[in-house]
């Protein structure tokens, strides 16, 4: 029985990121890797801080990320990509204005 399930487990991820490879999973995978690549950043810039700071980079991946990501959801027809996306991508932006509106320094989180 588990070697049913670990077969079934095996054709499925063979089918979803062998079988159907194309230039729009790609796409969409590197789109995942740009978001994601933002919580690196913020890591580094907060360890060399010593305290939780937002550098601009977390941003500009947010909003790469974000907009690339948008684009595979509206291409694949994703409506759940597409949703969560599209608002979360206009927070970037804002973010990105906000600093830009105070001379380009980073975030900082608030102390308690």
């Amino acid at each position: 029985m588990i070697i049913h399930y670990g077969q079934q487990l095996s054709d499925y991820f063979y089918d979803v990121f062998v079988a159907k490879f194309d230039f729009w999973l790609a796409f969409g995978l590197i789109a995942q890797l740009f978001f994601t690549a933002r919580f690196l950043v913020q890591w580094i810039a907060s360890e060399r801080a010593g305290n939780s700071v937002v550098p601009i980079a977390f941003w500009f991946c947010s909003m790469g990320g974000g907009l690339m990501t948008l684009i595979y959801g509206v291409v694949k027809r994703e409506p759940v990509i597409i949703m969560g996306q599209l608002f979360a991508t206009i927070i970037y932006v804002r973010n990105i204005m906000l600093i830009w509106k105070n001379h380009g320094t980073a975030s900082k989180t608030l102390d308690s």
